[in-house]
Parts: C-alpha cells; structure tokens; sequence
C-alpha cells in the first residue's frame, strides 16, 4: 500500500466515546477480528480505521498491533476521556498527551520504578507534529463550546471556559476513584496532568512498530470520589462530540 494512502487510526477504549465520530463516516464497513470491530471507511475526506481497543493496557495493545500489523495505520490517534490530576486540569478540559507513562508498572529492583524492562525508559513520547497540531485542533473545537456541544450540555457541566492542556498522561489497569489514589499518584508523579488505563500500552506499541502516535483525553472526572457520578451521561453528551469535532478539525489539516 501507497504510505500516503495507508488510513489514519482512530481508537477509542469504550463505544459511547466513538459513536459520534462513527455515525459521521459515511462509508464504514466493519471487519470483524480478535473479538473487535473495526470500521474501515472515511472521515472528511481521509481514510481511517476506527476502533473500539476495549478497556485496559492489554487489551488497547493487542488493539494497537492489530491496526499496524493488518490494517497498515500510518498513524494512531487515541480519543476518550480521563481522570484530572492536576491542579487545573477541570472538567470539560481536553489533555493532549506529550508522553506516557504507565503509573502501575514496577520492576524494582531490578529496574527503576515504571521503567519498562529492557526498553530503558519509563515515558514514551507522543509525535511531536501530531501532537501539536492534534492540539492545535483541540483549541478550535473547544473555543466555541456552544457550537460544539450545545447550550444544555454546556450548561448542564459548567463548560464555559474549556482549555486545552499538553503534558504527561499515566496509564494503569485500575480505575482511579478515589481522594487517596489520585493524592497518592499527584505525590508519585507531580507531572502527570491526567490518568487513564490504555494510552501508555498504545505508545510502547507504536514505539516499537516506529508509527506515529497522539492521544487526546477529555476530563470526565478528578479521579476522586466523585469520578462515578454521571460518567456515562458524560461521554454521551460531551467527550464523544469533542472527539469528533477535534478530529474534523485534525483532518482538515491533514489533506
């Protein structure tokens, strides 16, 4: 396949966070593989392969090498939402991933805290160009929430001031959901912006086949005690309509 017309990858962990973009593709035929669907088709004009990896490290690796290895992505883009960390990551904000890190992954002592084994390093750094133009789509999207989302969904969650944050994301395979976790993981890792469970496995595969790779999360929650409330309402009304705004916005770009 011709690299300029190989498709663009766009996953997503969960289908309330891809439904909005896949009822925009106008063309998409699923192929079913390893348990997944994969929806082969075109988004604004661009080749892409959406996919949902499912939920967890191991599940958006297996995932990731099968968009690679039997679909031929020349790119993989991960959208979802995720937990805040930092001081000023809010709800309704939008986190573009400059490295990942995976927060659970320990081998000491025989390897340094979150070092992966044999790779000699702990971050895996996101593209640098995909990145910042991914953010610099982020930016549009979220700078007219209203024409974006509508006026109840603003209203309903406080969005009238969306930003756009780029630094480290951490992944792990347990759903952050409380005051302490979130404290102790803001103590571990003062960095860390936001937390969710699939990106990090993603960017170690992307490494590994030297693709390019993005993720964007919206702030579903401050991953405390409060992350279960109206999560899925969440995704529904907002986080699946900025992933599909900021990828229209991407892939204008791109053509």
């Amino acid at each position: 396949m011709n690299p300029a017309q190989a498709p663009i990858a766009i996953v997503s962990a969960m289908h309330a966070e891809l439904a909005a973009l896949l009822k925009a593709m106008p063309d998409e035929a699923p192929a079913r593989l390893a348990g997944r669907d994969f929806w082969c088709g075109h988004l604004n004009g661009q080749a892409v392969v959406a996919v949902l990896s499912g939920i967890g490290k191991v599940a958006a690796a297996t995932t990731a090498a099968l968009l690679l290895e039997r679909f031929g992505a020349r790119a993989v883009l991960f959208t979802g939402v995720a937990g805040g960390l930092a001081p000023g990551v809010a709800v309704g904000d939008v986190v573009v991933a400059t490295e990942l890190l995976q927060h659970d992954m320990d081998a000491s002592p025989l390897f340094p805290r979150w070092e992966v084994p044999l790779y000699g390093r702990a971050r895996f750094a996101a593209d640098p160009a995909l990145a910042g133009t991914l953010a610099a789509a982020a930016a549009l999207a979220l700078a007219e929430p209203h024409a974006t989302l509508g006026a109840e969904a603003v209203a309903e969650f406080a969005l009238h001031r969306p930003q756009v944050h780029r630094g480290l994301i951490v992944s792990g395979d347990r759903f952050v959901a409380t005051q302490a976790e979130s404290e102790a993981l803001r103590q571990a890792l003062p960095e860390a912006l936001a937390v969710e469970m699939e990106g990090a496995a993603v960017a170690q595969v992307c490494h590994d086949f030297g693709t390019p790779f993005a993720a964007l999360r919206t702030i579903s929650d401050r991953a405390d005690d409060s992350a279960h409330v109206d999560f899925q309402r969440f995704i529904d009304r907002v986080a699946s309509h900025y992933s599909l705004a900021v990828m229209m916005a991407w892939l204008d770009g791109q053509g």
